[in-house]
This record gives structure tokens, sequence and C-alpha cells, in this order.
């Protein structure tokens, strides 16, 4: 089985350059099934959930090309209406292809979604929206089979919270409807900013990007278009997490300023200098963090539960102690039980985490329980004393772009075992 080896104890210092956003790709390629012309889509990253969906619009039928960087599509000659459910179940995000397919053939079937585990969440969200735009959903406890038997209407949508795959499945289901929809409570991440800016390049009539309140006015088609992805907000705080709990200096190169308001306040919090300058940031962490009182998790703008793994982990060498409530995923701490085997000190009671911090993490063998678990992993087996194991690497390369090699160029010791 596939691992990483990390020899610990290394202050990293160096710069490095952030891929193009996970969550924006996955949405824009599943956008491209609504597209009658050629896209192409550039600073793409090379990752599984990228391959898994590119997967996922071939055998629809499409034709998809990787070149680099940049991903060229064509969905005009789309013929099926399933996903196979191997591809469902590879990644969580499969059931935003959902809302495209529907707008474009009229049917879908998919099994539910698999991808990390971080407790319940429902696509009832996603299924109650399609139901009112005329969608009628059979479900048999294993797939969902859709069907509208005209076309999908635009209708007054009110989210129960702030889903940001219901709101990407709306958007997309409600791009070639008929009439208007208004979608209220609506997710504000930055990414889904990015698929309205596609969609509107590609002949869409959305407004209100980046608000809680979107309009989408149904058009017939969308043409192609040419689009360059945002840069990833949580790789780039990945590597500025790396540096901080090594007690290093790295500069990382092609961010959203923006995007990282909250990320960069809570680094202030540890005492890292940080310095910002045009689409780069470089971090000077001390020789050891000084702890946070209290973060919590939230809906953008608010401390993304993403990085909220990452910060606990570096918190476990902190010169005191740290209080976590996490607000968005019930099972997020997952992660903890492997970082305990290292010697952190960390206390779970539900939503809530403490962490004592301690002068010395130890090696372990350690294994990744979801995406940005297993980072968090890797950032400990980085400042940890011995060399460190860590097991079921896939969870990892779900979104991140060669981590081992970028990482090795701030100077980690860090390699990959096939």
């Amino acid at each position: 089985m596939p691992h990483f080896l990390i020899e610990g104890n290394r202050r990293l210092k160096g710069e490095v350059c952030v891929q193009g956003a996970k969550n924006s790709i996955l949405s824009i390629l599943a956008a491209t099934v609504l597209c009658s012309g050629q896209c192409i889509i550039h600073n793409c990253p090379d990752i599984l959930d990228v391959d898994f969906s590119i997967e996922i619009l071939k055998y629809l039928g499409g034709f998809v090309y990787r070149e680099g960087k940049s991903i060229i599509v064509n969905m005009e000659n789309i013929k099926r209406y399933d996903i196979p459910d191997r591809l469902m179940k590879e990644m969580r995000s499969s059931i935003i292809f959902l809302g495209a397919i529907i707008s474009r053939l009229k049917k879908a079937q998919v099994s539910l979604p698999g991808g990390c585990q971080l407790g319940p969440r429902p696509i009832d969200f996603h299924l109650e929206a399609l139901k009112n735009m005329g969608v009628q959903i059979h479900e048999d406890g294993v797939r969902l089979f859709c069907i509208v038997k005209e076309k999908l209407q635009g209708t007054k949508i009110v989210l129960p919270f702030p889903s940001v795959g219901a709101t990407e499945n709306i958007i997309l289901a409600a791009t070639l409807a008929s009439g208007e929809t208004i979608l209220e409570n609506a997710a504000r991440e930055p990414e889904i900013e990015d698929l309205i800016r596609f969609l509107n390049l590609c002949g869409a009539k959305i407004k209100g990007a980046g608000t809680s309140k979107i309009a989408i006015k149904g058009v017939p088609k969308l043409t192609g278009a040419e689009y360059k992805i945002i840069p990833d907000r949580i790789a780039a705080a990945t590597y500025m997490a790396a540096g901080a709990i090594t007690g290093g200096e790295v500069l990382v190169r092609n961010i959203s300023r923006i995007h990282l308001n909250e990320i960069v306040k809570v680094l202030k919090m540890c005492k890292c200098g940080i310095i910002m300058s045009g689409e780069n940031l470089l971090i000077k962490a001390p020789e050891r963090l000084t702890p946070i009182k209290k973060l919590k998790t939230a809906v953008y703008p608010g401390f993304p539960t993403d990085m909220q793994a990452l910060i606990l982990s570096m918190m476990t060498v902190a010169k005191g102690k740290s209080s976590f409530e996490e607000n968005v995923f019930s099972d997020r701490y997952k992660y903890t039980k492997e970082l305990l085997k290292m010697g952190a000190q960390i206390y779970v009671n539900g939503k809530n985490a403490i962490v004592e911090g301690v002068e010395q993490l130890h090696a372990a063998d350690m294994a990744a329980t979801d995406l940005r678990g297993g980072a968090a992993l890797v950032l400990a087996g980085l400042k940890a004393q011995g060399i460190s194991s860590i097991r079921r690497l896939r969870h990892i390369d779900r979104g991140y772009e060669k981590l081992e090699e970028n990482l090795s160029g701030l100077g980690a010791k860090i390699k990959r075992i096939s």
C-alpha cells in the first residue's frame, strides 16, 4: 500500500506555487455538460477528484483532453444520462453532475455519492430544490431515478442551510430552465463565484455572485468558453501551516489575498509574521507558536472547516492551550486519534476540542481518515522527532497536487513509498 515516510523536525524554507482550486474545477467540469461548444479550462490541478470528473464526462459521451494545466472539453455529443456507481462513490462532489445532466437531458440516474465521511451531509436540499423545479425523483435506497416531463421551471428556493453543493446544483439546474430562479440563503464561497463567472462567460444570465441571494434567468443554450480557475485557498493555507508548524519561512505564490483573510488573522494570532505582495505571501514563523484561545469554524466568509484540522495540528506544539469549535461537520475530528499516537494532547467533546500544546511530537505509524485530516497528519509528521509513516494516501491525493514534491522543495524529507 502506498504511504509517506516523513523524517521530521526540519525547518521549512523556500517557495511554493499553489495549484488551481479543487472545488472550482469540479463544479466547472460539471457545468461543461450544459455547454454546446468547446470549453478550455486553465490552471487545473492534477488531483484524483479531477481524474474522476474527467472519467464521468467521458462516460457521458464527451470529448475530454488534458494538456499540462489545461483541460479541453466538448460535451456536444453527450449520450448517457447515468453515472456508474464506482465513480459516484469515489467523491462526494459527484452529486453536482445531477443538476447539469437533468437540465441538459431531462433525466438522470445516479447512486448516492461517497467521498470523505465527515458526518451527515444529506442531499435532501439538492433533491427538494429539484422537485420544486419540476423533477420527479424516485429513490430505492441505493440509486436516484430523476426525470422531468417537459422543462425545468424557474422558482423561488430558500435553502435551510447555505450548502455549497446544493447551491451549485441549483445554479446548474436553473441555468437552462424556463423562467427565473431566485435562490436565497445561498453559499457564498469564492468557488461558487468562480462557477458563476464561467457560466456567464458561456452565455448564462446569473446575478448575485458572492451574496446569499442569487438570481438565475434561464437561457435556451450555452456556448463554450475559455477560462482560468482561481487559486486553491486551502492548498495555499496548507503550505502556510507547514511553514508555521516547523518554525519556517515560506513564500507561497499564486494566491488570492482576499480569500485568505480569515486564515491570515489566525496565523497572526499565533505570532507568525505575514507579508503579502500581489499574488504572493511570505510567512515567517516563530520557533514556537502562540496558542489560539478559541477558533470557531463557519460557512464563508467565516473560518473554513477545511482548515480546522491543519490549524489544530499546528496547535499540538504551541506554547499553551487552544480551543476549537466545529460548526459545519460533526465528524471532523476523526483524524485526532492519529495525532494522539504522536504524543499530542487533544480532548474532544462533541463539536468542541481542547489542545494542550507539547514541546515535541514523536514519530508514529498513521492512516489518513479524510482529505484535510490526512494533510494535518503530514504537518504533524514534518514537526515530529523521528520517521513517521502515513497510509491511505488516496484521501490526500484527492485534493493535493504533488504534495510531497512541493514539501520536498521547501526542505522537507518526505517520500512516497509505492
